[in-house]
């Protein structure tokens, strides 16, 4: 792939928000994306996009209207945030990283709007990532291949909100955990650990 292009991939990430169409410069890039949803990756020229939202199937009534911009040799996972009356659109970067052989890249996404800061620890109780809030992206850090279980707690106590069992990571990849729902309301918080992009994508 020529180094002008990037590559970009959609989330619905929006809780208690109906299917969606999406659209890049008033071209169809996904129709009828479902909540915890991804699209696919797919090359596009860096430049400035206008992205629109709609209801699944509902033209007449835009949710988000918004330009980004996508620089050259970007890897972007663009996902739609929030609840319905303050949804909006969160460009989020895959870094291009070399990842040492053996090793497993891992980082967090908070996507939960009425979620406070939060700790990510392992079974055995090692800190991950600490005080972590909405919208916010931690840098990677190197683990050994395996199968993890994590915690999430409400950050500096032994509230557990969430239990995650049985998350497989395999040698020289990159993931991300992207924390969504909602901690008082439906639907419940879950996580979603996609393979990034950054792991597989040729430029």
């Amino acid at each position: 792939m020529n180094r002008m292009h990037s590559y970009v991939r959609f989330l619905h990430a929006s809780p208690g928000t109906f299917n969606i169409d999406i659209l890049m410069n008033n071209k169809d890039v996904s129709t009828n994306l479902s909540y915890k949803d991804f699209t696919e990756y797919f090359p596009i020229y860096h430049g400035r996009y206008n992205i629109k939202v709609f209801p699944a199937g509902n033209r007449t009534k835009v949710l988000i209207d918004t330009d980004i911009n996508i620089p050259p040799g970007s890897i972007f996972t663009v996902s739609v945030i929030g609840k319905l009356e303050d949804i909006s659109l969160y460009p989020i970067l895959d870094p291009r990283l070399p990842i040492p052989m053996g090793k497993v890249c891992l980082r967090f996404i908070h996507l939960s709007p009425d979620t406070p800061l939060v700790d990510v620890r392992l079974s055995n109780g090692a800190v991950l990532f600490s005080n972590i809030g909405y919208k916010q992206i931690t840098n990677y850090i190197l683990l050994a291949p395996a199968t993890y279980s994590f915690d999430i707690y409400l950050a500096g106590t032994n509230k557990r909100i969430l239990y995650v069992p049985n998350a497989s990571l395999r040698p020289s990849k990159f993931y991300s955990i992207y924390f969504v729902g909602l901690s008082k309301q439906e639907p419940p918080l879950q996580v979603l650990i996609p393979l990034d992009g950054n792991s597989y994508l040729g430029f």
